[in-house]
């Protein structure tokens, strides 16, 4: 079970992936519903898949509540099929363009009055957008100063120790939102630093000899310290072929009838 981290923890880990990493200059997207879209098409996708759908969008003409909505569903979902699961997305892109023309007419900027916490709620209760999805774009599209929970920070802070007594995904927002100042800045360039060394180097099988946060990280040291200890046999642990979970049923069960 996790406990709270020590004052502090949670910037250092910041100095320390800026100071390697830089700014990222995310999210890359030139208007805040261009922001939406994309926080709805990156859901299970590869951003360059994401980045092919917004370009059809775009080049089609769609890209844009009216637009969205004038589109039958099957020609949607064609439109944005390189960010997988298209013909879900679509369903939820066409719920997000109704959501905006009925709450604020379609103008963005009609949002702004409204609180936080308000906004989050409506955000949820459109289909298709759960807490990543609705925080992604209070964030990045309206400029909230709500931090931005993914799987790679999850598998980050795992990693370094640091991960909340509730691992639930509001008990990892809850941790960085209770240690950090609640500045859009700073929410936006940290997320998006977790995201880059999640990518890069703090991977399924980490590349641990390359993190910027391996001073600090209980689980790279230790990684390290066998690979030194026993060389090679990190690699080829991780290099064996990965049973599924059916796999693991079939084998249990066959085990058991014997």
């Amino acid at each position: 079970m996790g406990k709270t981290p020590p004052p502090g923890a949670l910037e250092a880990v910041y100095r320390r992936l800026f100071k390697a990493y830089g700014r990222q200059h995310w999210w890359p997207a030139y208007f805040p519903f261009e922001v939406m879209v994309g926080a709805v098409l990156t859901q299970s996708a590869a951003w360059t898949g994401v980045e092919k759908a917004i370009a059809n969008l775009k080049n089609a003409g769609a890209l844009s509540p009216v637009g969205l909505r004038a589109l039958p569903l099957a020609e949607l979902a064609r439109l944005i099929r390189p960010a997988v699961y298209y013909n879900a997305k679509a369903r939820k892109l066409a719920a997000l363009a109704s959501w905006l023309d009925v709450r604020c007419g379609d103008d963005i900027g009609g949002l702004i009055p409204s609180d936080t916490e308000s906004l989050r709620k409506e955000l949820l209760a459109v289909y298709g957008i759960g807490p990543e999805t609705a925080d992604s774009i209070l964030l990045y599209a309206l400029e909230r100063p709500v931090f931005v929970i993914d799987a790679y920070t999850r598998r980050i802070v795992e990693r370094l120790g640091l991960q909340p007594a509730e691992t639930s995904y509001d008990g990892y927002q809850q941790l960085f939102m209770s240690q950090l100042l609640p500045k859009v800045a700073l929410y936006n360039e940290y997320h998006a630093l977790l995201v880059r060394l999640g990518k890069e180097v703090c991977r399924g099988v980490p590349l641990c000899e390359r993190c910027p946060l391996l001073s600090m990280c209980p689980f790279g040291q230790a990684r390290a310290s066998t690979e030194k200890s026993q060389p090679g046999r990190l690699e080829e642990a991780s290099s064996r072929p990965r049973l599924t979970q059916a796999a693991r049923s079939r084998m249990s069960r066959s085990n058991s009838s014997r």
